[in-house]
């Protein structure tokens, strides 16, 4: 009897241990048609004031702090309501790759990175709820503030001619010059450097300036480093640039953008090709596509011209109009058979026929470049910049509108 009086009594114990956890998690703050427990207001504490006793920073005061917290929950379950309502999901396939680059970021697998975590007295599963949640937030906020972001072509020509961002995000420069005192002499000397004569040879044949006997040679310099008149020349110019003779006290200057370097300078090898493009049907099958195709290419072959051809018998859309002209291609943007064609044929020969996933083509590849792409580049991260401002303002007001606006009541907590 003693042994079934003592089971019952632990399942009671067991029992009365729960419905006390439960009682003590209770509701701490209404909003809108969710809830903030307790329990989160608690335990964002802990975690802040476990942040500030980390660092050694002073405290602020508590009533300061729990009003902190309370804001931000309440924020946060308005936006994560806003989720629900419009639908929005984190499935456990995409959490699952954004740990993947969490723990890839910390230099460590998956597994090893849930096991930093226990060692550290984490729970993974909590921090796979935070991480969902904050996903599900961003999307929020990019759904409801970032179409009302809009940034002109006058804001960003003007951001990039401040200071501060010819500073951060121009790259370091590779200039020569040649001073020259006669404007028709310095006219005579970009016409030889047009014809292919070096630049380096006439600044030491011909400058004035102190570094003539080292080809011009400037140095690497940042734009914000370079006078004015060389900075406004060279502002958003291609790598090779060769200036007009700029007239100053001392006579005319040459300048030849040789170089760039920075995290931002971007170089991309293209290819300028045409081709023609035959498309099987119900009616011609791939022997015969292929068979009408190569009559077409013997034509080319014999001296016929490649354009009209194209216009004539090219069954691209895109292309077939402009003689087949594909404009200038870059790795990546044609489909792998094609692009592997492209790469193995000489400029100006006619490429055999071959397959891809589109149809049956043959090539030509007219040229190729290097394209210095620096400037694209600094205009997409500054464009990045000037959003990430507006972005942050435009939040702000729309969390304050929406916190204005929402119903929320405190639950008075012993």
């Amino acid at each position: 009897m003693k042994k079934y009086i003592y089971i019952a009594f632990s399942i009671l114990a067991t029992f009365s241990v729960n419905a006390k956890i439960e009682i003590l998690d209770r509701v701490a703050i209404i909003v809108g048609e969710g809830v903030v427990l307790e329990s989160q207001v608690n335990n964002m504490l802990e975690n802040i004031e476990k942040r500030y006793q980390e660092q050694g920073a002073p405290m602020p005061p508590k009533e300061v702090l729990l009003e902190q917290v309370q804001e931000r929950l309440i924020i946060e379950e308005l936006q994560l309501q806003m989720g629900r309502q419009a639908g929005i999901r984190v499935g456990d396939g995409e959490l699952n790759q954004a740990f993947e680059n969490i723990a890839q970021s910390n230099g460590l697998s998956l597994e090893d990175f849930i096991q930093t975590l226990k060692a550290e007295g984490e729970s993974y599963e909590e921090l796979r709820s935070q991480v969902r949640k904050e996903m599900i937030i961003q999307r929020v906020q990019r759904g409801r503030v970032g179409r009302e972001v809009n940034i002109t072509e006058q804001e960003l020509d003007g951001f990039l001619a401040t200071e501060g961002a010819v500073k951060e995000l121009s790259p370091e420069l590779f200039v020569r010059q040649i001073l020259i005192s006669d404007k028709n002499k310095a006219d005579s000397l970009i016409a030889e450097i047009n014809d292919g004569v070096d630049f380096a040879n006439l600044a030491k044949e011909h400058s004035k300036s102190s570094n003539a006997s080292i080809g011009g040679e400037m140095g690497w310099r940042n734009l914000a480093d370079l006078p004015s008149l060389f900075a406004n020349a060279l502002k958003g110019k291609k790598k090779g640039y060769i200036s007009p003779p700029l007239k100053a006290g001392s006579g005319y200057y040459i300048l030849h953008l040789e170089d760039k370097r920075g995290d931002l300078v971007r170089f991309e090898e293209q290819w300028n090709v045409r081709h023609i493009l035959m498309m099987t049907t119900k009616l011609r099958d791939e022997t015969f596509t292929k068979k009408e195709l190569e009559e077409v290419r013997a034509r080319v072959l014999a001296g016929e011209d490649f354009g009209l051809l194209a216009k004539e018998f090219s069954e691209d859309p895109g292309s077939a109009s402009r003689g087949g002209d594909l404009d200038w291609l870059s790795l990546g943007q044609t489909a792998p058979a094609f692009e592997k064609m492209m790469l193995a044929s000489p400029i100006n020969d006619i490429s055999p026929v071959f397959e891809s996933e589109f149809g049956f083509h043959f090539l030509q590849v007219l040229d190729t470049r290097t394209e210095d792409l620096t400037e694209e580049v600094i205009k997409d991260r500054a464009y990045g910049i000037l959003f990430a401002r507006k972005f942050d303002e435009e939040l702000e007001n729309t969390l304050r509108t929406t916190r204005a606006e929402a119903f929320v009541e405190f639950k008075e907590l012993d």
